[in-house]
Parts: structure tokens; C-alpha cells; sequence
């Protein structure tokens, strides 16, 4: 079977099943529909898990995460990455940790002498942060992987589920035992193979519309043959519908009852580069034609676009990417590099004079989010669009 919409349409569907175009009521809602929200460390800007949040969220404070945190709505665990997840997912993350506990590597060799002396103290002193554990003051502590042996205990007792972590203290993680964060109501039931596959194609495919097996196994090692096998059931029992893509021949998977958003507003999204919508690079550029790489670890020298270039979604088109850095000093949102696609402006539904206020609208929003009372145009590759924004920002 061919697909049955167009590259647009998909995009609208993803963007609908991403909480793009109606309003969430709350925090736990919006995470279980996006089903994980990625860690990161980067604050040029507002960190990312926030940012995706305020893409989602009316009147988003970070404040919210904290507190969901505080009432055990969501938890921090690995999902592709470093994330919060929301707390019914729990059971599931209890498949990795016991590959973990049986001997699996993530980071590093497990130095267990180290990791009983850490957890002792936890148990005996109640939560801490690995900046309160000694070190060896002639050890190296430089890049993540020399980190204290103290840190390096606290994140394998952390993955395999020891410890959870309990909050965050200046974005520092606060440990504490599992038995004493975790609530009392959640399901600790190790999910079978069967059971964890279809939880990852379930979530997938609630939160993005379709996707192939790659994509559903996003960076997660030897589940391609029983994600196969768990698909082509879920397909004989009608769960899910299959396409194969005509330039690929990639089979992928969707979910044969949504209904595409009827409209789509004149409106511009500034995405975060982690964002769940775009963080996928190769689907984001065959289904959608934007070729979008993030330039925080290329040479400063190599980059064409600058260190921390946001998406920019119009309406159901990706037309380009901003550059930007908060000047926190004087309060500024600096717009380093606009950056547009050779087509952004090709037709009348998409024309410059309908995109400047949207965008403006956008960029407002974005430097109120992070505490700037103005922004800056730097630098922008399309000299019309640069003048009208350079008059409208004075």
C-alpha cells in the first residue's frame, strides 16, 4: 500500500499529535502525549525540556516542571536520552534497568565497592548530590568521562534503579533511594519483550502519527527484530495500518484512525533543536525537506548557521532557522543569525509580508520566555525580511 497522505499532510498530523495546535490544560497531559521530554544542559538560551514545554503550554513557567517533579507526576530516566517521563510509564523503564542490573554497560564498568559505600550514605544521610561526595583531589575532573568515581556510582546505581533522582537543585541532580521517591500506587512489574515492544510502538505512534521500525528503535540497541515481529502483529490484528514509502521502500506504520487538523493557523513555532518534532534528523529531512543539523559541537569555524540555531515552522512548512543567545545582562534576545530556506517565500500563501507578523509575534513570546524586554536582529540572509524586522524591533 502506498501512503495514504502527502508529505504536508503528515506534517500536520505530527505537528497535531506533537501538541502543536491545540493547548494542553497540564504538564502530566502534555508529557503523556509526547510520551518523554529530553534533558539538556546547553543555556545560551532557556535550557531545552523547558523550551519544548513552552512550545506546548500557555502561560509555561519552569516553575511547573519543579512542581511536577515535587507531586511524583513525572520522574527522570533514560528514554533515547536523558528525560522526564511521565510517571505511569515507570514500569517500563524497569526493562532497561534489569539489562543493566544483569550485567549490560551503559557508561561505564561498574565499580561496585564504590556504589555500596554511595548508596550506605544515601540511605543513611537521605538524599545528596554527587558535588557532596569527597573525591580524590589528584584524579582527573575534567570532561564527562572523568567524572569522580562518586558521580560516575551515583548514575549507574541511578540507571540500574537504586536511586531516582528526587529533584533537581540549580539543575544538579538531588538522588535519593527508589523506595523513598517513588509512590506507593505505581505498577513495578517488569514488562515482558511483548509488553515492552508494544509500549514503544504505542507511544511512537501516538505522539508522531507514523513511523518506521528505525525510527520507533531511536537509538536504542537490538530491538529492530522484535519491534519487526511485534509490528507485523499489531498489523494481522488491526491495532495499526501499514504504508510503503515509493522512494525508499521503507514499510512504515501509522495509526489508521486520526483525522487530519482541519486548519492550520498563520502562526510561527520556533522550535528547540531537541525538540520531539525535529530531533529525528533523517525523517525530518526525507519527509519534510528540512535539512537540519544542530552546530553546538561543530568547529566555530565550520558552521554555517551559528551554535544554537532554532527550527522555524510556519504554519506546515519549515522555512528556516534562527541563530539566537540571551544577553541576560541587558536583557536582550540576540537573533545571531536568521537564517531562510531557498523556497521559504515561493508562493502568495507563503509571502513575507503574511510571515513577518507571525514571526514577530513568535520572537516576542520566545524573549519574554527568557526573561528578555527586547530582542535584536544581527545578521539575516534575506536583506527584505532583515529591514522590515530591523525597523520593527527599534
Amino acid at each position: 500500500m502506498t501512503t495514504p497522505y502527502s508529505a504536508t499532510q503528515w506534517l500536520q498530523l505530527s505537528m497535531q499529535q506533537q501538541g502543536l495546535l491545540q493547548p494542553f490544560e497540564s504538564l502530566p497531559a502534555l508529557l503523556q502525549q509526547l510520551s518523554y521530554v529530553q534533558i539538556d544542559s546547553i543555556n545560551v538560551v532557556e535550557r531545552a525540556h523547558h523550551h519544548v514545554l513552552h512550545s506546548r503550554l500557555p502561560h509555561y513557567a519552569t516553575s511547573m516542571l519543579d512542581q511536577a517533579m515535587g507531586d511524583k507526576s513525572v520522574f527522570e530516566y533514560w528514554s533515547h536520552a536523558a528525560a522526564y517521563l511521565p510517571i505511569e510509564d515507570y514500569r517500563f523503564s524497569l526493562y532497561r534497568k534489569q539489562q543493566l542490573q544483569q550485567g549490560d554497560k551503559h557508561w561505564f564498568e561498574p565499580e561496585h565497592k564504590i556504589m555500596r559505600e554511595v548508596k550506605a550514605r544515601i540511605t543513611a544521610e537521605g538524599p545528596l548530590k554527587a558535588n557532596q561526595f569527597k573525591h580524590d583531589a589528584d584524579a582527573k575532573n575534567g570532561a564527562w568521562w572523568d567524572w569522580k568515581p562518586a558521580k560516575k556510582a551515583l548514575e549507574q546505581l541511578f540507571m540500574q534503579g537504586e536511586l531516582m533522582v528526587a529533584k533537581r537543585d540549580k539543575f544538579q541532580k538531588v538522588y535519593d533511594l527508589t523506595e523513598r521517591v517513588l509512590p506507593n500506587h505505581i505498577d513495578t512489574t517488569v514488562p515482558s519483550d511483548s509488553e515492552f515492544a508494544q509500549h514503544l510502538i504505542k507511544r511512537y505512534l501516538i505522539a508522531h502519527g507514523f513511523g518506521n521500525v528505525q525510527q520507533i528503535q531511536y537509538l536504542r540497541k537490538g530491538l529492530k527484530p522484535l519491534l519487526t515481529k511485534t509490528l507485523a502483529q499489531m498489523c494481522e490484528q488491526g491495532d495499526i495500518a501499514s504504508f510503503t514509502e515509493p522512494h525508499t521502500r521503507q514499510v512504515y506504520f501509522y495509526q489508521p484512525k486520526l483525522t487530519l487538523p482541519s486548519t492550520i493557523a498563520n502562526k510561527v513555532w520556533l522550535l528547540n533543536p531537541f525538540d520531539n518534532l525535529v530531533i529525528q534528523r533523517q525523517k525530518l529531512k526525507q519527509w519534510f525537506g528540512f535539512d537540519y543539523q544542530i552546530e553546538v559541537y561543530v568547529p566555530e569555524a565550520k558552521r554555517q548557521y551559528g551554535y544554537y540555531s532554532l527550527p522555524i515552522l510556519w504554519r506546515d512548512r519549515f522555512v528556516g532557522r534562527v541563530d539566537v543567545k540571551a544577553d541576560r545582562k541587558n536583557q536582550c534576545l540576540l537573533l545571531q543569525q536568521l537564517h531562510f530556506e531557498p523556497a521559504a517565500f515561493s508562493t502568495d500563501a507563503f509571502s513575507r509580508d503574511a510571515f513577518i507578523p507571525a514571526f514577530i509575534d513568535a520572537i516576542n513570546h520566545y524573549s519574554k520566555f527568557n526573561n528578555c524586554q527586547r530582542w535584536q536582529l544581527v545578521a539575516c540572509n534575506d536583506k527584505a525580511i532583515g529591514k522590515m524586522l530591523l525597523n520593527a524591533c527599534q
